[in-house]
């Protein structure tokens, strides 16, 4: 069966990593009942690597006190992801209210994208 995954690279500040924790708890519960597969959102944790490519710190810019998230939402299809998507946006537990001040990482910043994907094997 064909995948499709929306894909992020969010730089955060450390102080606010427990803030956004419990904001992507959220954001995973809603997801998975409006329809996605799977979610993760993942803290970077072995970041120098030496066998090459630019590491995320590099790519993202990181300042000493920020680190990474690199999360992503699997889903059927690109048609499965827009429904899903329609559902999660309309939601009200996803509107800005419901988070208490301001977002825990810097929107001029925060990276996404919709991707095909193109090998996938699961156990």
């Amino acid at each position: 069966m064909a995948r499709y995954v929306d894909g992020y690279v969010i730089p955060i500040k450390k102080k606010n990593i427990s803030k956004y924790k419990k904001m992507a708890s959220l954001g995973c519960k809603v997801w998975m009942e409006h329809g996605a597969l799977d979610y993760y959102e993942c803290l970077g944790d072995d970041m120098k690597q030496a066998w090459g490519g630019i590491p995320f710190p590099k790519l993202c810019k990181l300042k000493a006190d920020e680190a990474v998230v690199f999360a992503f939402i699997v889903y059927k299809s690109k048609a499965h992801r827009n429904a899903v998507n329609k559902k999660v946006h309309s939601d009200p537990r996803m509107h800005p209210d419901n988070f208490s001040g301001s977002m825990p990482f810097d929107m001029k910043r925060f990276t996404m994208a919709g991707c095909k994907v193109i090998v996938h094997r699961s156990r």
